[in-house]
């Protein structure tokens, strides 16, 4: 059945990613504070986060298909964000060069009417070849660094740092969407 469907989100990469699988949407940004410092596992964290998100969306909607996602780096048993600084985008891509890390997207999906949700997340890893001071720097003056979770856009780097990826190419942009349409047909949406 057709319903109206909204992403809890204002993220470009997310609302092209939803775009392009063929999914009619509205995009509303969450006002919900994220806090990544919580004493969760990484997958716990991202689906805790992409929840509150959705729930803050949810709330202004009796009927609707309400769907969320955050995404997050974890390394070495760190969760990385957004770097925020400069000087944090250079000490997240240091310590991220010539290793492999993990990119975790949580997904939700709320349907309004029934009360039904959704929470999986999604982990994909990625290996970064070893990077020289002179190539983070170059990449940290573009300004990228300080808008995306571990300081870096997959789809801005992914030839010049990335050896190799394992899993979800659209998770690491911020929205698994092979998943997300699953759960919507699982929700019984047409999509």
């Amino acid at each position: 059945m057709k319903r109206r469907i909204i992403l809890a989100s204002t993220s470009p990469r997310r609302i092209e990613l939803l775009k392009n699988a063929g999914v009619k949407f509205e995009a509303v940004g969450s006002d919900y504070e994220e806090d990544m410092t919580l004493p969760m596992e990484p997958k716990e964290l991202a689906k805790f986060l992409s929840r509150g998100k959705a729930e803050a969306v949810a709330r202004n909607y009796d009927d609707a298909i309400i769907i969320a996602g955050d995404t997050f780096i974890a390394f070495q048993g760190k969760i990385l964000g957004k770097p925020h600084t400069e000087d944090k985008a250079k000490e997240m891509l240091s310590m991220l060069s010539g290793d492999t890390h993990s990119v975790i997207s949580g997904i939700t999906v709320i349907d309004t009417k029934s009360g039904k949700v959704a929470s999986e997340a999604v982990e994909t890893f990625v290996t970064f070849k070893k990077l020289s001071e002179k190539e983070i720097d170059e990449y940290i003056k573009t300004g990228n660094p300080l808008n995306f979770a571990g300081s870096y856009a997959i789809q801005a780097v992914g030839d010049k740092f990335v050896e190799k990826i394992e899993g979800d190419y659209n998770s690491i942009m911020g929205l698994p969407v092979f998943r997300v349409v699953e759960v919507l047909k699982d929700f019984g949406v047409e999509v």
